[in-house]
Order: structure tokens, then C-alpha cells, then sequence
């Protein structure tokens, strides 16, 4: 399993939740299987979201879209995304 990693600040969270929510490149369809949106507890305007993906290619394909958007939106939803893949090695639950 794949996860891109996106943390970056916002001006307004519920604007850029309602943004997030329209879903402008479609999650389903570029093979995102799961999401988990998290925000800093001493800043809430700052969000980190996790996109599970089966294959790199697919979490690829999604951050190209993605970057995209962000050049259009920079400065007004978000501000200054940061990102990383993650490859998941081992996940326990206790």
C-alpha cells in the first residue's frame, strides 16, 4: 500500500473542506482507496491528509493532477503543499 502525504496551511478550513469534499480529481477514479484528513491540535489551519493507494503508479498520477489544481488555487484554498510517498510496512492493531 501506497500513501501521498499532503500537509499545508489553509486560510479557512471549512472553505477548503468544502473544496475538498467537491472533489476535483475525482479520488475514486485515480484509485485512491481510502483518505484520513488530520489537523495540527495547536494549529487547526494547518491539514495533513493521507491518500491510500495500491500502486505508486496510481499516487503518481494523482499528485501530477494535484499539482496542478494547487497552481490555480495557491494562496486563496491552500498555501505552500508539501508532500511525500509513503510505503506502508507494517501496520498492527492492539
Amino acid at each position: 500500500m501506497i500513501i501521498l502525504q499532503i500537509e499545508h496551511k489553509v486560510p479557512n478550513y471549512d472553505g477548503w473542506k468544502k473544496a475538498f469534499d467537491n472533489d476535483p480529481v475525482n479520488r475514486k477514479k485515480s484509485g485512491v482507496k481510502r483518505y484520513q484528513i488530520y489537523r495540527l491540535a495547536d494549529d487547526p489551519g494547518y491539514v495533513i491528509i493521507d491518500l491510500y493507494f495500491d500502486n505508486a503508479e496510481d499516487a503518481q498520477a494523482t499528485l501530477t493532477a494535484l499539482q496542478s489544481l494547487w497552481n490555480k488555487v495557491e494562496g486563496t484554498v491552500m498555501v505552500k503543499a508539501q508532500t511525500r510517498m509513503l510505503q506502508v510496512v507494517e501496520i498492527i492493531d492492539l
